[in-house]
This record gives structure tokens, sequence and C-alpha cells, in this order.
């Protein structure tokens, strides 16, 4: 068996990114994000887009305050995809921020950039709300996927068009606590 293929129950997976690797591309975005956040004034609010987001959230955060960025932390739950392994083509408001947007400087941090339609949503809204700026950083893209223009300033992995998982990513819930990223082997994208 591939070393790099793991049985989880019935599924196949294929380690696409290592811990190692994640977390080395993670210091990286955190020394971009620090750097273009010195060029404006004001702290900065990083919003975690959940479910998806929760683990590359905390690493990032960490990763940002060993760049001397100072920071607060809210989240938003958002949801397209439900059970399913397509989106349902709509965002829904699960659990909304605590902290007030208007005139700060907010960092959107998400887990993947595929449709954009969670993205567009909650960056619009934020804009409405009176933020300040909003720049967004995506753990991963899968290009060639997006119905809405959605640019991330800070990208860390371009993914194949598989169905992805681990590291905060789930398929029905599962998945979410792998430590690595993987793709779902059964023939199915998201």
């Amino acid at each position: 068996m591939n070393e790099n293929i793991h049985s989880m129950s019935r599924d196949k997976i294929e380690v696409l990114f290592s811990e190692n690797i994640i977390k080395a591309r993670i210091e990286m975005l955190a020394k971009e994000i620090s750097e273009s956040s010195r060029k404006t004034e004001g702290d900065l609010l990083v919003i975690s887009l959940l479910k998806g987001a929760f683990i590359f959230t905390a690493d990032m955060i960490r990763a940002l305050h060993r760049h001397k960025v100072k920071l607060q932390l809210d989240f938003m739950t958002l949801a397209s995809y439900g059970k399913a392994k397509e989106s349902t083509g709509s965002v829904v408001i699960h659990s909304d921020l605590k902290e007030p947007v208007r005139d700060r400087k907010i960092l959107l941090l998400d887990d993947i950039l595929e449709s954009g339609r969670t993205l567009a949503f909650a960056s619009q809204l934020l804009k409405e709300r009176g933020a300040r700026s909003v720049s967004i950083c995506v753990l991963m893209e899968k290009p060639g996927k997006l119905v809405h223009d959605v640019r991330p300033e800070h990208v860390g992995f371009i993914v194949p068009d598989k169905f992805v998982v681990g590291y905060g990513l789930d398929y029905a819930n599962y998945y979410r606590e792998l430590p690595y990223i993987a793709a779902v082997m059964d023939g199915k994208k998201r």
C-alpha cells in the first residue's frame, strides 16, 4: 500500500500536504500578513469562518504572534455544504460575530476557496457593517471552481479538483481531526 494512502473506515484517502508542510506554509503566510498589516494603522481583527478554519486559525494566530502582530479574534459560523459533498448554493449564518467591525482592519480566515460563495458573503457583510478594510487568507484554493469574484490576498496551497479533508475540513463532520490535508479517493469532489 502506498504510504500516502490511508484507509479510514470505508474511505481511502491520499495525503496531499503533511503536517510539517502545513506548519511551514503557515509560518510563511504569517510573515506575509505581518508585513502587509504594518502598512496600515490599527490592530487586526481576525475573523475565523467556522467550522472548517478552526485548526488553521489556531495555528495562524500563534504564527502571527511570533511575527509581532497585535490582534483580536472572533468567529462566524457559516454553512453552504451541510452534510453533502457539494454546496447547496446558498450561505446561512449559524453564529454571528461578537466584536464590532466598524472602522476595523479585518483579516478573514477560511479553510478553502472553491466556489467563493461563503467568502463573498462574509466579505460583503463585513463591508456593509463598516469594516475599514477586509483582507482574505485561505489555507487552500481550488482553481477553476469560482462562481463569485473573490481574490484572497494570501493563499496557503493550490489544491487539485478533489474532495479534501483533514486539518479542520470535513466530510459529514468526519476527518476534521486529521493533522494533514488529504483527498478522499472515492471519486467525489469538493
